[in-house]
């Protein structure tokens, strides 16, 4: 039985959370609520503080008997959670010093505009694909679940075709617009993002988004969905367009690397990095990109492993859509979203970050 009482604490922290823009919500024992408002944490202080009491009972309020088993089985859980407001929020359950906590990410389930969300302009071309693999990356609480939501809702309004997302858990709930589109859950409808892209080949797809991938059965899936025609959209935890590419091959056997360089030579088409930085006018956060567009030279460097040549062609090809981090960092200061003083913290390659704002101040 539900312990309502609960249940309706757990659902006013949520509405809190989203009636101030809150991004994330720690719950934990001997403190209030703590939530992430514009990227920084604070004790919301107006709640009580929770006791494992009552850890304990909002588990078993929100969370089905598998996913409790699961909690005490593993010391942790990953699930997803529809409000009372019907937000989506992704939940994740774990155990710290013996003691139950919750991290919650409020997963603003609107679908907003590339154009709405600051993205550069050359990432709504990544739409037009029609195969090959595109990785967008970033540290987690990047943005990166938003904005993929937003290319995908962007194809699923424009063409008409067969979209498979595989996630853990499904954050954006999508409907059938132009394109049919099936969202499988980790753990509910399939047992690993492993056996589901491999399932994906007999379920007719032409776009799919893999929600991480998390291991070397994924990887392989993935680079062979995107060699045999489909457009696969998936997510890594790393900062650096050209570093993500070394990072991806490196993480498989010696004896595997030449192969798998060779196929993301001719499968991958972009990579996209994000950070998100505090607007200096406090409105919350805004991305900064690193982009690279995979042509015909980048394929070349990629099977010929020279990843300075191929950061040498995104400082010199933003005529084709690249853009370092660092000339991603000097727009956002020109356009005064972001402080000078906050940027420059932001690179460790200040002299390219300076060179690029006084390109910009020189046009």
């Amino acid at each position: 039985m539900k312990h309502l009482s609960h249940l309706a604490q757990f659902e006013s922290y949520l509405a809190y959370m989203i009636q101030h823009h809150a991004s994330d919500m720690h719950l934990s024992m001997n403190t209030s609520p703590v939530m992430r408002i514009h990227g920084l944490t604070e004790e919301q202080t107006q709640f009580e503080r929770l006791e494992q009491f009552d850890l304990q009972a909002i588990s078993e309020a929100i969370m089905s008997s598998e996913q409790l088993s699961t909690l005490h089985n593993k010391r942790s859980c990953d699930f997803g959670y529809s409000s009372e407001q019907h937000e989506r929020f992704r939940i994740n359950a774990y155990f710290e010093r013996g003691n139950l906590a919750f991290a919650v990410r409020w997963l603003d389930g609107q679908f907003h505009s590339l154009e709405k969300l600051h993205l550069p302009p050359q990432i709504a071309e990544l739409v037009k694909l029609k195969d090959g693999l595109v990785l967008v990356t970033g540290a987690t609480g990047s943005g990166k679940s938003t904005t993929l939501a937003s290319l995908i809702n962007e194809i699923n309004k424009d063409r008409p075709c067969h979209i498979l997302t595989i996630e853990d858990p499904i954050e954006f709930i999508h409907h059938n617009q132009k394109a049919v589109i099936h969202q499988r859950e980790v753990g509910v409808d399939v047992p690993s993002f492993a056996e589901a892209i491999r399932n994906a080949m007999r379920e007719d797809p032409d776009v799919i988004l893999l929600g991480e991938m998390r291991d070397l059965d994924t990887m392989h899936a993935a680079i062979t969905a995107a060699e045999t025609g489909h457009l696969v959209f998936a997510t890594l935890h790393t900062n650096d367009a050209v570093g993500v590419i070394d990072r991806l091959i490196g993480m498989f056997p010696g004896d595997e690397q030449n192969t798998i360089r060779q196929q993301l030579s001719m499968c991958l088409r972009a990579v996209v990095t994000q950070t998100l930085a505090r607007r200096s006018d406090q409105q919350g956060r805004i991305p900064i990109n690193e982009i690279l567009m995979v042509n015909g030279a980048v394929s070349h460097l990629i099977r010929e492993h020279n990843p300075s040549q191929i950061r040498s062609i995104m400082e010199t090809g933003r005529s084709r859509g690249n853009q370092t981090f660092e000339y991603a960092l000097a727009k956002r200061v020109h356009e005064r979203a972001i402080s000078h003083d906050f940027a420059s913290r932001l690179t460790s390659r200040k002299d390219q970050f300076e060179a690029a704002l006084r390109t910009l101040k020189a046009r």
